[in-house]
């Protein structure tokens, strides 16, 4: 008999432990959340109060209980305990019951725990100052690679990707994407994109996910942050109108775009890759008829060409940008800071950008990971 059947009687009791481990690993994301912006170490020192900097006891440091029991806040300095803790405790424990739920007694199980605990971590970053931690993308992306691996050894396993060429198609996709968005954005109206960050939080996804899912994040983080993103663009448009227009952080040409050499790079490489990945399989598709794959070369070719035109673009003006960077054009910032305010003092405003776009992306993530094999058959149902 297999294994899943003699522990299905335990699968409610089984439940409720994924819920109270989900809550304890969200303890421990809201140390790295905290301490991984500030450039500190996740091991030490203990936890401690972020005010009084007084060590927290094993019983203060209950997930959820401690927070409530203390009335949310701190017992040695009695200031508030942000409702931030308690959120991130119980949307980890949530996830993970969640998880167990949809995957059971699989291996997949506790892959799918961690890439959701490591999905957390990178919203609530994102939101607290706009930066997606390294910590998370970069072993995420070679972590996907290997779990693409253990799901060819074990196909019965319920991983999502289960070829290493899928994998690498997700992040190859996942940079593509988001780094010609970037690009152009940055070429025709001279402002930052969405970042590098969220380019390894998609290829990270990809990896998990597959170029499918890369195409299911997209669709519905956008979705999701039409959704709660317009409106708070608005509220907060109101709120900076007059500065917005008072002054501009606008680049005053071409010449002084943002250009990120390490985005148009990795655009040019992703576009080859991707391009010999098309070609190949177009060529070799014996099922499709000949003006179908002859419409779909044409059109692979004119998008590979257009990536790499706007890549070469991107790396000639930044190669420029480094021959005329003579202090001509010193940032607001540098002025500000020469001026004696200090680093932390600058507030990120909505100029440029006006939202993180990874919490949409780590929900849209989060979505597809659940109902991916569903949205993807009813889609191509509908064709």
């Amino acid at each position: 008999m297999p294994i899943t059947q003699v522990l299905q009687p335990l699968h409610n009791p089984f439940m409720i432990a994924s819920f109270v481990l989900g809550c304890v690993v969200g303890s421990f994301c809201n140390v790295c959340i905290s301490r991984w912006a500030a450039g500190e170490s996740v091991i030490r020192p203990r936890s401690r109060c972020p005010k009084c900097l007084n060590a927290i006891a094993w019983y203060d440091n209950i997930p959820l209980l401690s927070w409530l029991a203390l009335g949310a806040k701190c017992r040695h300095c009695g200031q508030p305990i942000s409702w931030k803790y308690p959120l991130v405790e119980g949307l980890t424990g949530a996830l993970f019951m969640a998880v167990f739920r949809r995957f059971g007694f699989d291996i997949a199980t506790p892959i799918y725990m961690a890439l959701c605990a490591g999905l957390v971590i990178v919203t609530f970053q994102d939101l607290a100052d706009w930066t997606i931690p390294n910590e998370i993308t970069l072993p995420g992306i070679l972590a996907g690679l290997g779990v693409s691996m253990l799901a060819m050894a074990q196909p019965e396993s319920m991983l999502r990707v289960a070829d290493p060429i899928d994998s690498l198609d997700g992040i190859a996709a996942g940079c593509f994407i988001i780094c010609l968005m970037d690009s152009v954005v940055v070429l025709l109206l001279r402002k930052p994109g969405m970042g590098f960050g969220d380019v390894k939080l998609l290829a990270m996804l990809g990896a998990f996910l597959g170029w499918r899912g890369v195409i299911g994040t997209l669709l519905i983080g956008s979705l999701i942050g039409s959704v709660f993103g317009v409106a708070m663009i608005l509220y907060f448009r109101r709120r900076q109108d007059a500065e917005t227009h008072e002054t501009s952080d606008q680049p005053a040409n071409l010449q002084d775009a943002p250009i990120d050499p390490v985005a148009a790079a990795a655009l040019g490489a992703c576009t080859v890759y991707l391009a010999a990945r098309c070609f190949y399989s177009l060529t070799n598709e014996d099922m499709m008829p000949s003006e179908l794959r002859r419409i779909l070369i044409i059109a692979a070719a004119i998008v590979t060409a257009f990536a790499l035109i706007v890549s070469g673009i991107s790396l000639s003006l930044y190669a420029r940008q480094r021959k005329t960077a003579s202090g001509k054009h010193p940032s607001r910032i540098a002025e500000h800071l020469e001026g004696g305010a200090q680093e932390e003092d600058l507030e990120i405003t909505l100029q440029g950008h006006y939202l993180p776009f990874g919490p949409y992306l780590a929900a849209g993530g989060i979505l597809f990971l659940f109902f991916g094999p569903e949205l993807y058959q009813w889609y191509t149902a509908t064709l």
